[in-house]
Parts: C-alpha cells; sequence; structure tokens
C-alpha cells in the first residue's frame, strides 16, 4: 500500500572527485547507504529524486592530470566515465548523477554566489594565500600539512584538524609543507571572496538544536562544536580551472576561478534542476527544494560533514536572507535545509588506511570482477562504517558471503523453490493452517515494520539484521516441518508447508531488496513474477544546449511494488533455480592479501 501523503525524499550523495576510480571505502559510505535508503524509501511509495555527480573542479584534478600528462578536460571525462560506470554497476539507482563541468552548474552556481553578494553574506578581502614555489599555483588548504597549533596533532590540515575539530587557516599551521612534493608554501598577498559564516552562528545553532534526537549523536555534536569558532572562508582560489567569478573585472581573468568546495554543494541543487528539465518539467525540482514538507536527506564520509552541517546550510540560508545581516531570496525562492546529514565512518582495509600508493586498496571494478555485486552491497549494510570506524577483512567478507549469503539466504531460497519445482511444478495452494504456519507468516509480515522503520533512520546495520532474522526463522521451519517427509504420507500438508515458505521467501525478498537489490529481482522471477522488480540504473549519453556531450546515469525505479507482504500467486510456474550467490572458496583471504603486497596487513 502507498501512504496516504506520500513525502517528497531528496537523496543527495556526495560527489566523488573525478581524479580517479572509486575504491569500496568511498563506495561505502556514500553510494550503497544513500541507495539502500532510496530504495527503501521509493517501495514506501514515497516521491524520491535521487541526485549527485561527479566534482570535477579543484587541485586535486589538476594534480592527477600532471601526472598523467593530460589536459584537465581530459582527466574529468575519463573519470567521469569511469565513476559513473562503476556506480551503475553497483546498482546505485540516481535519478540524475551528473557532473559540475555543466554550464547548468556554473549558471546556477554563479546566481547563488550573485545572492549571497547581493544579501552581504560575500565579502571581498585581502588574505595571505599558500601557492607551490614550483608550479606557482594555489595550495588548496586540504593540500597543506603542519601541526595544529590548538593541540599539537602533527597532521593537521589547512583548513580543519582531525584531532581536536578546530577549523584552521593554513597560516595557524606550525611548519606547513605541500602533501602534494613536501615543499613548503610560500604565503602571498591575494585579494579573494570569502563567504561571512559568523554571521550565520545564531541561526545555525538554533536549527541544530533542533536536531537533538534525529541526526546520528556524532554528526550533531561535532557540528554543535563547530560553531564556537566559525572564520569567514574563501570562496574564490588562484585557479584557471572552475567556475567563472561573474563579476566585472573577474569573470574574464584566467587566475581567478569559484573554489570547489563551494560550487561542489552547489551541485545538489543544480543537479536537481538538470533533472528536472531532462524530465521535461522545468520547474519540477521545486517539489523536492520549495516545498517545505519535503525532506532532505545527505549521504557522505565523516570528512564532509561541516561543508553538510554548516557550510551549505549557510549558504542556503544566507541565499534566502535568514542570515544576520537579513536578505531577500533570489530566482530558486527558498530552499530547504537538509533534514538530516547522515554521515558514515571510514572503512579501513585490513587494519590500515586505504592507499593507492601502499596497494592497501581494491577499487569497484577489480571488486564487482572477481565477486557477486549484492555480497559487496550486504556487507557494507551489515559489517559497514555506520556509526564508528569499520575494518574490510577479506576473511571477514569470505564468512560473511559463505554463512550468511550463501548458506542461509541462498539455500533457503534453492532449497524450497527447487523441492517445489521438481515436486510439483507451481506454487501450490494453502490448506489449513497450524500455530507453526501462522507463527512463521506473522515473523516475516511483521518485519516490515521494523526493518523499514530501521531504514527509514539509516540504521542499515540494524534493518538488515532483522531482515536476517526472518529468513532464518523461515530456515527453521522449512528444516522443522521437513515437506519431503510427507511426500507421500500427507501430500496436502506438504503443499501447505512449500505455499507458506515460499510466502515467507516472497516477504524475505522484498525485505532484503534494498540491500541485495540483484538477487532480490532473481527471487521475484523465479517465484513466477515478471517485470522489474528492483529497478536499475543505466547510463545514457546526453547534450547540453550544443555544448560537449557527456554520460549520466539515470533510471525508472518506480513500480508497483511495495513495501509490504504480497500474497503469492497459487499456480504461478516455478523452475528449478540457479544459486543465488557463489560460495567463496578460504583461499580468495590468502589470494587478496597476496594483491596487498603480500603480507596480513591485521596482525
Amino acid at each position: 500500500m502507498s501512504p496516504a501523503n506520500p513525502k517528497h525524499i531528496l537523496t543527495a550523495a556526495a560527489w566523488p572527485y573525478a581524479n580517479g576510480p572509486r575504491h569500496i571505502g568511498h563506495v561505502s559510505g556514500f553510494a550503497i547507504p544513500s541507495d539502500m535508503f532510496s530504495r527503501y524509501q521509493r517501495m514506501a511509495g514515497n516521491n524520491v529524486l535521487m541526485v549527485s555527480g561527479t566534482d570535477e573542479h579543484g587541485t586535486p584534478i589538476q594534480v592527477q592530470a600532471d601526472k598523467e600528462g593530460a589536459t584537465v578536460r581530459e582527466i574529468v571525462d575519463r573519470y567521469n566515465g569511469v565513476i559513473g560506470t562503476d556506480l551503475a554497476n553497483l546498482g546505485v539507482s540516481y535519478d540524475l548523477f551528473t557532473r559540475t563541468t555543466t554550464r547548468n552548474h556554473y549558471a546556477v552556481t554563479q546566481e547563488i554566489f550573485l545572492t549571497l553578494l547581493k544579501n552581504g553574506y560575500i565579502f571581498p578581502k585581502t588574505a595571505l594565500g599558500a601557492i607551490s614555489p614550483s608550479t606557482g599555483r594555489t595550495l588548496p588548504d586540504r593540500y597543506i600539512e603542519g601541526t595544529c597549533p590548538i593541540c599539537s596533532y602533527p597532521h593537521a590540515r589547512g583548513d580543519q584538524c582531525d584531532n581536536c575539530g578546530n577549523q584552521l587557516d593554513p597560516t595557524d599551521l606550525i611548519n606547513p609543507v605541500s602533501k602534494i612534493n613536501g615543499e613548503t608554501p610560500l604565503f602571498v598577498e591575494q585579494e579573494h571572496y570569502f563567504l561571512d559564516l559568523p554571521a550565520f552562528t545564531s541561526v545555525l545553532g538554533d536549527w541544530l538544536k533542533s536536531k537533538e534526537g534525529h541526526w546520528r549523536p556524532n554528526v550533531l555534536k561535532f557540528s554543535l562544536n563547530l560553531l564556537d569558532d566559525l572564520q569567514p572562508r574563501a570562496i574564490t582560489r588562484d585557479l584557471d580551472w572552475g567556475v567563472p567569478v561573474p563579476l566585472d573585472g573577474w569573470r574574464d581573468r584566467n587566475d581567478k576561478r569559484i573554489y570547489v568546495w563551494f560550487d561542489a554543494v552547489i551541485g545538489y541543487l543544480s543537479a536537481s534542476i538538470e533533472w528536472a528539465r531532462r524530465s521535461g518539467d522545468p520547474e519540477a525540482w521545486r517539489a523536492w527544494w520549495n516545498d517545505e514538507s519535503a525532506e532532505a536527506y545527505y549521504f557522505m564520509g565523516k570528512d564532509n560533514i561541516v561543508f553538510h552541517s554548516e557550510i551549505w546550510p549557510a549558504m542556503l540560508l544566507g541565499y534566502a536572507g535568514h542570515g544576520d545581516k537579513g536578505g531577500t531570496a533570489g530566482m530558486f525562492g527558498q530552499l530547504n535545509l537538509p533534514s538530516e546529514v547522515v554521515s558514515s565512518e571510514f572503512l579501513t582495509m585490513e587494519g590500515r588506511k586505504f592507499s593507492s600508493s601502499r596497494q592497501v586498496v581494491i577499487y569497484v571494478k577489480d571488486f564487482l570482477e572477481r565477486y557477486d555485486v549484492d555480497a559487496l552491497r550486504y556487507y557494507v549494510a551489515v559489517a559497514g562504517p555506520e556509526t564508528h570506524d569499520t575494518d574490510f577483512t577479506w576473511s571477514e567478507f569470505v564468512r560473511r558471503n559463505n554463512d550468511e549469503l550463501v548458506a542461509t539466504w541462498g539455500n533457503l531460497v534453492n532449497r524450497a523453490v527447487s523441492f517445489a519445482a521438481k515436486n510439483i511444478g507451481s506454487i501450490p495452494a494453502a490448506g489449513e493452517l497450524t500455530d507453526a504456519d501462522r507463527a512463521l507468516l506473522e515473523t516475516t509480515s511483521g518485519a516490515f515494520a521494523t526493518v523499514g522503520e530501521h531504514l527509514s533512520h539509516s540504521r542499515f546495520k540494524f534493518a538488515t539484521n532483522e531482515a536476517m532474522r526472518a529468513v532464518g526463522e523461515a530456515n527453521k521451519y522449512f528444516s522443522e516441518q521437513a515437506p519431503w517427509k510427507l511426500r507421500t504420507s500427507d501430500p496436502e500438508r506438504m503443499q501447505t508447508v512449500l505455499h507458506v515458505t515460499l510466502q515467507a521467501i516472497a516477504d524475505a525478498k522484498t525485505l532484503l531488496t534494498p540491500f541485495l537489490p540483484r538477487s532480490s529481482q532473481a527471487v521475484h522471477e523465479m517465484l513466477g513474477g515478471k517485470g522489474d522488480w528492483s529497478g536499475m540504473p543505466r547510463l545514457e549519453t546526453v547534450d547540453e544546449d550544443g555544448g560537449p556531450s557527456y554520460s549520466v546515469i539515470t533510471g525508472d525505479y518506480d513500480s508497483t511494488f511495495r513495501w509490504e507482504s504480497r500474497p503469492v500467486t497459487a499456480g504461478a510456474a516455478l523452475a528449478v533455480p540457479a544459486p543465488l550467490f557463489t560460495k567463496l572458496d578460504p583461499s580468495v583471504v590468502d589470494e587478496e592479501l597476496a594483491r596487498l603486497g603480500g603480507e596480513s596487513f591485521s596482525s
């Protein structure tokens, strides 16, 4: 059943940098959690708009271009395609996954900039900026490292200390060095525009305090602590790659651009506007951004909390004139603030941080060439870095795959469907139900409320465990009722047991769909279902007003299938199924550790 009053739900997944392929640590923070949430919300009958894209500006892109001996445009075009392909193969159901180098994004960014400027929340200022002595390029704050002047942490970044959480300026660091090449940066006077964050201290504080009891405690506490020392932040840089500054004397300069952190968060809005235009209704985005009843959920790793709980909300407030200086809204109107900032912690690998240079990494493409996509999605759901840092180990991945996916869920489906297909050929009708039959059906149908509640609050681990608990009860029932023993002694009872088991499998398939969309589609078909059960994303090549073509992810995900127990159809034809999942040999652990350099990283 659809809700009486369906909600408009914006799912805003963090924008991956287009400077290389993404590894499983990346996608465990923004991509897979946001997709599990979105798939559930669609099944619950809500109107979901899921947007993101590749973040294609900033120094990391230029550094990669230099490293590969390519132009910046060649780099972003290449990795936009690589990342888009990987995310589509993961089954991440974006309504639009685009990029920040579109004309649309430039126009939306410049509109936000100009309205903030008009309202007094952006101002010019001359300040010391860091440049690389060897290249003459601006060094982004995050590419400068030194000792924190507050807590003495030796690896503080130029924008923030991850140890004490305080915001910093590169000039605050003790013994600053470039993370690119280790040289000491030069600090020179530069004229730039700044976002007046202190002008939002009061309104941000009131807004954040209203989230107590609703946000993950670690996210809210971190965000509230930042209010004590908000400082103006530069939103332009001496760069030749980025969104032009839309002001006389600036727009035609090749050495001044809007800084990447400012334009990247605007991507959630610009992608929504692009999606609406491509849908045929250019104003459709407003239902998610202007309607106060709409909800917006932002998914990212914890290193991006400050941008989504402080800076982006400040920009939205300032655009509508809600800071200390007042003002009036621009052409986009009053824009909704985040309903929740859903931040994941860090995923490490075999006890160490992911590092491409040290081979402590597995890229999404490589993973999916060797293992089932749903096995990775399941691992992230049940053992990912939801509320604390988590270590990915190959031994645990193999155990979860073999013991839980293969031996528990896959085995139940294979045993029950195979037995029914071989002995009856279709889903049998049920006779009179026993207490045991009713108990199982009450367990599986009752799980929808519990699992749905967890999913609506992004508690994926609890949700997965509850769904698998229902699977465990179905396994127990099937073994105890032993329909193979009833084949000749009580065939009518055998048919009832099979009907109840297949109904439990159908319920479990629905409960597991947000986590395991591809295998859930397979179970749907095994039970005689037709059509798309869990829609999959597709890559499309699009054009923009005569500009260069580019690749986007989109898809058709809404269906008639809902988050509820749906009666199986007696008489629906069954076929002997292929195994849902592949059992992994224990030797996989040693093989993968060998790829990491031949040592056990967990030792």
